[in-house]
């Protein structure tokens, strides 16, 4: 019957104030994502500076780049793990917070292994929080758009590259870069207050914690989670350093490495958006097309660091092939899981973070033994190789198991053929059987 027509209002109103939420709720999730990235790749540029002050060298310096990865590693399946029994809403506020006291740590660690211990436990609430997000994002989108959702609040993460590391290594050049870190510490406050205003209370019951657990005993899960700690170690090897490889190979002052990073993140976010669509039509195709392109643009980038222009375009064309294939992944993994897939997707943004302290201590390690600052170059085109192998076993094991369902699929079918046609003629005898009268 319908609703009569004074109640209609209300409705409309329900509808409009829950439309005009989610783009609010969508904002404070960005914010977070936007804080994370920007502490995340803050170092990189800063490196210089953090390692003149903490009297190490710059590779040791970018053991704290691998320090934040090892938080994430650690923190992600964990936390996501332990928070299955809270209100979403109450854990992105707790995890915020994890990231607000971990960047005023660093700000006052006295020392190297000090400030090594406070990014690793930044990085703890690192993949737990995108794991959460990714929930709550298709949660409050509308019906149809969770995908579109899921893409803006991770749109924060990319315009970090594009905006907060950019300003933030300005920022460090000028004031220092504990100050950096201050101002990292500040988005944390913005996002705990956005994520209690904005963010409507969930109090629907979680997945249980048994059968996200059971997805880990697919083959697929864990092949999928090797392409992205290894190929994806490509990136990390490389960029790690970009700012030593830039001063001292290219020749660029500071300022001119702000651009250069901000050259950077503008290819990543449209990477990131290319990826995106590709997703939707080739996802596998896209994760070769940016493992392939990787290996290519990093050998010939040994080259083009010797030239600012040069270096500029292949760091635009390096950020933009880099995130080509994150989405694809992240779907893939998502999909080899089954099910709701929130601790395997957060799982997944610890081997993203594996990666980066696997690239950056392979970089480290080519540096030390005195390559040089284009060996990490090298080293990555290695490991991108060796990402593009692996997503050939896991496709050709894919296909083969494939075929295998299919097969004991036409294997059934043709057994219930035979079934039938066996025992069709007993039943027309049956039928055709006199029916016995009684007298």
């Amino acid at each position: 019957m319908p609703a009569p027509a004074e109640a209609r209002p209300d409705s409309a109103r329900g509808a409009s104030s829950a439309t005009r939420s989610q783009p609010l709720a969508i904002l404070a999730l960005a914010i977070g994502a936007f804080g994370i990235g920007s502490t995340e790749f803050m170092p990189v540029g800063l490196l210089p500076d953090i390692a003149g002050d903490l009297k190490v060298s710059i590779p040791a310096a970018g053991g704290i780049v691998s320090a934040y990865a090892l938080g994430v590693v650690i923190g992600a399946p964990t936390l996501t793990a332990l928070s299955t029994r809270f209100r979403r809403r109450d854990v992105l506020v707790a995890f915020a917070a994890m990231f607000v006291l971990g960047n005023l740590l660093t700000t006052i660690a006295p020392d190297y292994w000090t400030v090594v211990v406070s990014r690793v436990f930044t990085g703890l609430s690192h993949g737990a929080f995108f794991g959460v997000g990714t929930v709550v994002a298709k949660r409050v989108a509308a019906p149809g758009r969770e995908a579109q959702s899921i893409s803006y609040m991770f749109t924060g993460l990319t315009l970090a590259n594009v905006i907060g590391v950019p300003i933030g290594t300005a920022l460090g050049h000028a004031a220092g870069w504990r100050v950096t870190f201050v101002a990292v510490a500040l988005i944390g406050v913005i996002t705990m207050t956005a994520v209690l205003r904005w963010v409507p209370v969930d109090n629907s019951k979680p997945a249980p914690l048994r059968s996200e657990l059971g997805a880990f005993r697919k083959p697929q899960v864990w092949l999928t989670l090797g392409i992205t700690t290894i190929g994806f170690g490509a990136l990390f090897a490389m960029y790690s350093y970009i700012a030593p490889i830039l001063e001292d190979v290219t020749g660029m002052s500071q300022s001119a490495i702000t651009i250069a990073l901000i050259v950077y993140g503008v290819g990543s976010t449209l990477g990131g958006l290319a990826g995106g669509w590709l997703a939707d039509r080739a996802p596998t195709g896209a994760i070769y097309l940016g493992l392939i392109a990787q290996t290519a643009i990093l050998l010939a980038f040994i080259g083009t660091s010797h030239q600012a222009l040069a270096a500029v375009v292949t760091l635009f064309m390096f950020g933009f092939v880099s995130f080509l294939a994150t989405t694809p992944i992240q779907n893939r993994v998502v999909e080899a899981a089954g099910g709701d897939g929130s601790l395997v997707s957060a799982t997944n943004q610890g081997a993203f973070n594996l990666a980066n302290a696997l690239g950056a201590w392979i970089g480290g390690v080519v540096i030390s033994a005195g390559l040089g600052y284009t060996a990490p170059m090298w080293a990555g085109a290695c490991l991108a190789i060796a990402g593009v192998a692996l997503t050939y076993v896991a496709t050709r094991m894919q296909k083969a198991e494939n075929r295998r369902l299919a097969a004991a699929k036409a294997a059934d079918d043709l057994d219930r053929i035979v079934a039938t046609a066996t025992l069709s003629p007993r039943s027309s005898a049956v039928e055709d059987a006199p029916v016995p009268v009684s007298r």
